[in-house]
C-alpha cells in the first residue's frame, strides 16, 4: 500500500512539476523577457541576462523536482566547467537533460528545435536567449563556431535525439564537424538515471517504482589534434571523430550498466 502511495504521489509530482515549468515558460515570455527587452538595451549584455535567467530558472525547475521527490542527483566535476568556450557533448537518456545542463552551465549556448521557436511556452526563453535554431541549414556549423569564439559554452547532443530504450548509442556527425573544423576540444559529460525514467516514447507519468537517481559526470577534456593531423581531411578527422565519441559514450554506458 505504502508502494502504492508512494508511486501515486511521484505521479502527481511529476505533473506538478512539469505544469510548473510550463507556466514558468509563459510567465518568462509575457512578464519577464519584456520588460528586459525595456530594461536593458545593449543586445549581448540582455542575451547574457537571459541565459542567467534561464539557468536559475532551470535550477528552481530541478530543485523544485527534488524537494517534491521525484528525483535525486549528483553532479561530479562541475569545477570543469567554470571556463569558457567550451564544446560540451553529452549522452541524452532523458527528457530533461537538457535542463540539468543549462541549470548547472553558465553562459550556455545550445542548438534548439525549430518547432521550440513558435511553441508558446519557450518561444520567450529561446528567442531572448538568442540559442542556435536547427534550421540554419548550411550557417548552422558556423554559428556553433562563431559561439564558442565568442567564449559561450555550447551544449549539443550528438545523439541529436533522445537514447532509445534498448540504450543503443548512435551518434551523428555534426558535433564532430564543430570540433573538428573549430578546432575545439570535446568536454564530454556522461548522464546516467536510475532507474530509467523520461526516456525516448516514455509517458511523463509512466513514473518508475522509486524516485530516479541522476548521477551527472563532466569528464576529462577529449583534445581533437590526434583526429585533425596528418593533413588528413576534415571529413575524415570528423568521421574518426565520431567513432572515438561512439566507442567512448558507449563503453561509459555499459560500465555503469
Amino acid at each position: 500500500m505504502l508502494d502504492k502511495l508512494d508511486r501515486g504521489w511521484r505521479v502527481l509530482a511529476t505533473g506538478i512539476s512539469f505544469l510548473t515549468f510550463g507556466i514558468g515558460g509563459l510567465l518568462l515570455r509575457v512578464l519577464v523577457f519584456p520588460a528586459l527587452y525595456v530594461l536593458v538595451w545593449q543586445q549581448e549584455k540582455r542575451t547574457k541576462a537571459a541565459r542567467n535567467i534561464i539557468r536559475l530558472t532551470f535550477r528552481s525547475f530541478v530543485g523544485l523536482m527534488r524537494q517534491l521527490g521525484v528525483l535525486r542527483y549528483e553532479i561530479t566535476g562541475l569545477d570543469k566547467l567554470e571556463r569558457g568556450g567550451l564544446l560540451i557533448l553529452a549522452n541524452h537518456p532523458t527528457l530533461i537533460d537538457t535542463v540539468f545542463l543549462m541549470a548547472f552551465v553558465k553562459n550556455a549556448d545550445c542548438i534548439v528545435k525549430s518547432n521550440l521557436w513558435s511553441n508558446p511556452f519557450t518561444r520567450g526563453p529561446v528567442r531572448a536567449a538568442a540559442y542556435i535554431s536547427n534550421e540554419q541549414g548550411t550557417e548552422l556549423l558556423e554559428a556553433c563556431i562563431a559561439s564558442l569564439r565568442a567564449g559561450n559554452n555550447l551544449i549539443v547532443f550528438p545523439e541529436g535525439t533522445r537514447t532509445p530504450a534498448d540504450g543503443v548509442i548512435s551518434l551523428k556527425r555534426g558535433a564532430a564537424n564543430i570540433a573538428v573544423r573549430g578546432v575545439c576540444a570535446v568536454t564530454p559529460v556522461v548522464i546516467r538515471c536510475d532507474p530509467p525514467t523520461l526516456g525516448k516514447g516514455e509517458k511523463w507519468w509512466h513514473v518508475p517504482e522509486r524516485f530516479a537517481q541522476f548521477r551527472i559526470e563532466v569528464k576529462e577534456d577529449i583534445p581533437i589534434q590526434h583526429f585533425i593531423g596528418a593533413g588528413q581531411s576534415d571529413v575524415m578527422a570528423a568521421r574518426h571523430l565520431t567513432e572515438h565519441l561512439q566507442h567512448y559514450f558507449t563503453e561509459e554506458n555499459q560500465r555503469h550498466a
